[in-house]
């Protein structure tokens, strides 16, 4: 296929890293957002062409399918995680330099992807995610979302005001929580417990995702006591750990390697001068950006 069979290809072509951008935030999965872009332009190219020459704006075409499609996929998916084996995380994303992804592929790095948000957005209903994300992140007027969500602009209104609710807006400044992670991983690498409950809330929570594929703690480690003696015993048990300092969707973050495989990303949430939460996903499905490039460099 070329533009000159084709003159919309361009357009449809460029509109890939939206869709996908849009799907990720949707689905807090890159494997499922990167199917439903393939959906997507499945159905494009299932149209003749003088189906798809009618169409005005093909661009505004693909995001109303891909946002449908990812509504069905949200409805389906609190099911699918219910049969989950342990902890649910969104799939986290290394830093743009680091992914060997195509370019069209790669997620747009902000506060709408940091994990703290995908996690908060994962406990709204499939219509309070759409409606928010389309509306507060994609700037889509409540009309064009209410096309996309089958429902009216008012009750698209209602939806998007009840999701922004459960998000805090609050976010600390990255050179701050860098330097409390970096002040974690000296403390950690030190098997520090004290220095390390110094770091972390009272009641910070501690939540591993391994979906059965890699060991991991079925239930969160609550409390910073706990969750500062859990590190420093895993650490004990394991061989040749190193623990790079890295950024885990857009905000500071690390990872853990062993003999030089990636074993875990963790993102992390902090409030005031401490960190509240701990996420860490050691499920190897989720670390495909991380471990088809390794991560490297110091320490």
């Amino acid at each position: 296929m070329t533009e000159a069979s084709d003159p919309s290809l361009s357009v449809i072509v460029n509109e890939r890293r939206q869709l996908t951008n849009l799907a990720y935030r949707l689905l807090g999965s890159l494997a499922e957002a990167e199917d439903v872009v393939q959906e997507t332009y499945t159905r494009w190219y299932a149209m003749s062409p003088a189906q798809r020459e009618a169409i005005e704006s093909p661009g505004a075409w693909l995001t109303r399918v891909a946002g449908r499609i990812c509504l069905d996929v949200l409805g389906s998916a609190r099911a699918r995680r219910e049969r989950y084996v342990g902890q649910w995380l969104p799939e986290p994303l290394p830093d743009p330099a680091e992914w060997p992804a195509d370019p069209a592929d790669r997620i747009t790095l902000d506060e709408s992807v940091n994990m703290a948000f995908l996690v908060v957005l994962e406990s709204m209903t499939p219509a309070q995610r759409v409606a928010f994300i389309l509306h507060d992140v994609f700037r889509y007027s409540f009309t064009e979302v209410a096309e996309i969500a089958g429902r009216t602009p008012a009750a698209c209104r209602q939806l998007a005001t009840a999701a922004r609710r459960r998000l805090r807006t609050a976010t600390v400044p990255a050179a701050r929580q860098a330097g409390l992670v970096k002040d974690f991983k000296l403390a950690w690498e030190a098997m520090d417990i004290d220095a390390l409950i110094g770091l972390l809330d009272p009641d910070a929570t501690a939540i591993t995702d391994g979906g059965g594929l890699a060991a991991a703690m079925p239930y969160p480690v609550e409390g910073g006591e706990r969750i500062a003696r859990f590190l420093v015993e895993i650490t004990g048990h394991a061989r040749d750990l190193t623990i790079l300092e890295r950024m885990v969707n857009g905000r500071p973050g690390l990872v853990t390697e062993q003999g030089g495989v990636v074993m875990a990303v963790m993102a992390f949430d902090v409030e005031g001068e401490r960190i509240k939460h701990i996420w860490s996903v050691r499920n190897p499905d989720k670390l495909r950006p991380w471990t088809e490039h390794p991560v490297g460099g110091s320490q």
